[in-house]
This record gives structure tokens, C-alpha cells and sequence, in this order.
């Protein structure tokens, strides 16, 4: 058999053994891998630390919270800042734990800068474990959707096993996010069935809507992308990490929004707030005066609705798995001001 028709043989098998390990590992085990490649090169690393509004957070935070003579977990510590700042703070001992290959620029940089009393430990947090309980939790675990990083299962556990009765985690109050909102005209792409390019007809195609779920999704950290929200934005989640448990989060949702700002609703922007203290929070919303610029934020899309001032959007979401967007589904019913009902309308395939 010639070396190329075996090499494309190897491959194809290889590719195969690979599929087959995927599906043999845990939704939590793919994560973990995923964010330990994610987050080993310089570039996010360098996203993170050139977000000017995020890191005069954490140094706010770190020095209102962290007194000396504390002693610090700094949960996913990256490259060690959040680990430095709190030991320059005055922490008594921080772990700097991460289980990514990152660790180890991390150790070069702190000792490059001289950094005392912090130790970096190569593991996941839920394998680490001390003799005696510390006072601080320090923690960056939010993903862009504030959920899909995991930061509920990890901290909470760290929470239960190594915090001190009366502990801190910080940050630890969250808002979350999900707010009908029109994309700007010139950046609007409807669904493919709900195009007519120059008289010609794409409809006949919503009897092959995807089945993907990553194709009812849009992420963007791009401030140029939203017009406006439809309604007011409240929160439709508010926890404590202090108090929150995973298998204690709502898995359907129901709210509604009345229209205050008219026009089309091209789907729901998902975002999130942190707060430490009352005049010290830091947003990741498209349109939030000051956000962290290096967190992106999520666009659930739905079918074209156009709304006027005071009429109603009533939305419905599931949850399978909040770390896990691809289990999330929605749905929206329009009641007219006149309260004339008006038919249910979903993006997602059921």
C-alpha cells in the first residue's frame, strides 16, 4: 500500500480515536481541557491584563477587602496578578492555583518581581486541598455568559471545603443579564428564510432551520453592534457566592419586558455585572458605561418581531445546564398594548 494512501488511512483513524475519546469524556472534563489550551498562550492572558476598567477593579477590591495577614486562594491565578496584588496587600500567604501550562510564566514573572508569600500550584481546584482553612477566595471565574466558565460548581466547592466560617469571596454578588435588544440596521443579518434579495424568495428555507445550537448564537464584544434595548434592563438572576449552591439555580425563567424603546427585536443580549461594594461593580454589557472591554457578551437569536412603545415581551428560558449554553432555549410571546395577543415566536429548534 503506498505511504500516502496509509497516511491518510492513519489519519482518518486517528481523527476516529479522537472523536471516540470526546464522547467518552464528561461535559465538565472537555471544559477543563478546553480552558487549560484556552488560557495557556499570551494573547487572552494579554486581553485581560490591558482591560484598564477590569484591573482597576480587582486592585480596588483587593484593597478594600484583603487586610495583612490574611491568607488567599487565588482561584485560575493566570499569570499571578490578582495573586501579587494581594500580596503586596499584605496577604500573610497566597496559593495562586492553575491547571494550565500558564503556571509557569506565572513563577517566572513573580520571580522576576521578587514576589514573596504566594505559592503557584499546578492542579484543579477541586483536587487541592490545605490543612486549615484561609480567609479570602480571590477569584476571576466569569465567562462572558457568567455561567460558562463554571464559576458556581468551582467556587462554591473551594467554599465548602477550604473558607473559613465568615470568610470572603470576592468578588462574590452577581447580576445576570438577558435583555431584548435591536442590532443596528446597517449590522442586522436575519435568519437566511427571512431573506428577498432582489426578488428573490429564501422562505421555502425555514423548513431547514439548523439544528445546531451554535448557529442561534452570536458572540461579540464589538460596542458598534447594538442599537438599543427594547426594554428597561433588569436583572433576571441576582446570587451570592457566599450562599449559592449549583443545584439550587432556577432552570426556567420566565419575564417580561415592556417596550419602551420601539423597534425590532433581533434576540436577547446575555451579560453580567460583578458588584463588590455599592460604588464599586464592573459590567460586561454592550451598552454599560465603562465595561471590561475583554469580556464578549452573547446575542440569543430570535425570529424578526417588531414591537412598538408599550407593548409587552413576555420570554421564556430553559436551561439545561447553565455552564453549558448550548442546553439553553428561549421563546418570547408579543402582547400588543391594545392587549391584543399576538402568536408565540422561537429561534431555537425544540
Amino acid at each position: 500500500m503506498p505511504f500516502h494512501t496509509l497516511r491518510r488511512l492513519g489519519a482518518r483513524l486517528s481523527s476516529a480515536a479522537r472523536c471516540l475519546f470526546a464522547r467518552s469524556e464528561s461535559p465538565e472534563e472537555r471544559y477543563r481541557d478546553f480552558n487549560g489550551r484556552y488560557f495557556s498562550g499570551f494573547y487572552e492572558q494579554e486581553r485581560m491584563l490591558a482591560d484598564k476598567p477590569r484591573m482597576k477593579f480587582y486592585h480596588a477590591a483587593i484593597q478594600r477587602h484583603i487586610q495583612p495577614g490574611d491568607r488567599v486562594i487565588d482561584l485560575g491565578t493566570g499569570t499571578g496578578i490578582l495573586a501579587a496584588l494581594a500580596a503586596r496587600r499584605g496577604a500573610a500567604q497566597v496559593y495562586a492555583i492553575d491547571h494550565s501550562s500558564i503556571l509557569t510564566t506565572a513563577r517566572t514573572l513573580a520571580a522576576a518581581n521578587h514576589l514573596e508569600r504566594v505559592e503557584f500550584v499546578s492542579t484543579h481546584s477541586t483536587d487541592f486541598s490545605l490543612p486549615e482553612r484561609v480567609d479570602v477566595i480571590l477569584h476571576e471565574q466569569m465567562g462572558d455568559c457568567l455561567f460558562d466558565e463554571a464559576m458556581v460548581a468551582n467556587v462554591s466547592d473551594l467554599r465548602d471545603r477550604l473558607l473559613k466560617p465568615g470568610g470572603l469571596i470576592l468578588p462574590s454578588r452577581f447580576e445576570f443579564f438577558c435583555e431584548p435588544i435591536k442590532i443596528r440596521d446597517e449590522r442586522h443579518v436575519p435568519f437566511i428564510w427571512e431573506l428577498a434579495v432582489h426578488g428573490y424568495d429564501y422562505s421555502v428555507l425555514e423548513r431547514q432551520r439548523p439544528q445546531d445550537p451554535d448557529y442561534y448564537q452570536v458572540r461579540s464584544s464589538d460596542l458598534a453592534l447594538v442599537d438599543h434595548c427594547l426594554g428597561e434592563p433588569a436583572p433576571l438572576l441576582t446570587l451570592d457566592l457566599h450562599t449559592v449552591n449549583e443545584a439550587a439555580l432556577p432552570h426556567v425563567l420566565t419575564f417580561s419586558r415592556t417596550v419602551v424603546n420601539a423597534g425590532r427585536l433581533d434576540g436577547y443580549a446575555v451579560y453580567f455585572r460583578a458588584l463588590v461594594d455599592d460604588d464599586l461593580s464592573l459590567g460586561s454589557g454592550p451598552l454599560d458605561p465603562g465595561r471590561a472591554p475583554h469580556w464578549g457578551f452573547r446575542i440569543l437569536r430570535t425570529d424578526r418581531d417588531d414591537f412598538l412603545v408599550g407593548d409587552t415581551i413576555e420570554v421564556r428560558l430553559t436551561v439545561g445546564r447553565w455552564s453549558e449554553i448550548d442546553t439553553w432555549r428561549w421563546s418570547h410571546v408579543k402582547r400588543a398594548s391594545t392587549e391584543r395577543d399576538v402568536a408565540p415566536a422561537s429561534a431555537r429548534p425544540s
